[in-house]
């Protein structure tokens, strides 16, 4: 667990890593930008970033479908509540928790950055 450790913000890990995430893609993009030194915080704002930024897309994208369009957009919004939520708890928790797909991206963009 990351509790305690400090950033370069001068805030806890797992606090920082929590902020990644309370405004989806938007804090994420800030603390990529702010963050310099935490692996762990800039994870989580990479995926934060990825994942909200893909989901906000696909929402868009499916809001012109006829038909099906709003039901699957509905759905992604509950998708991206759920990662919203799990992304705060185990990022306050001090856990480096991967979601399907978007995670390994996280990583690998890291590594490029």
């Amino acid at each position: 667990m990351s509790e305690g450790k400090r950033t370069s913000l001068g805030l806890d890990e797992n606090l920082e890593g929590l902020l990644a995430y309370l405004l989806g893609a938007i804090t994420g993009i800030i603390l990529l930008l702010l963050e310099k030194e935490s692996d762990f915080v800039r994870f989580h704002a990479m995926q934060s970033t990825i994942t909200f930024l893909s989901l906000w897309i696909l929402q868009g994208i499916f809001r012109y479908v006829p038909f099906i369009g709003p039901i699957i957009e509905w759905l992604l919004g509950i998708v991206g509540l759920v990662l919203w939520i799990v992304g705060m708890v185990k990022a306050y928790q001090g856990e480096r928790y991967k979601f399907p797909i978007f995670g390994d991206l996280a990583e690998e963009w890291l590594d490029k950055i």
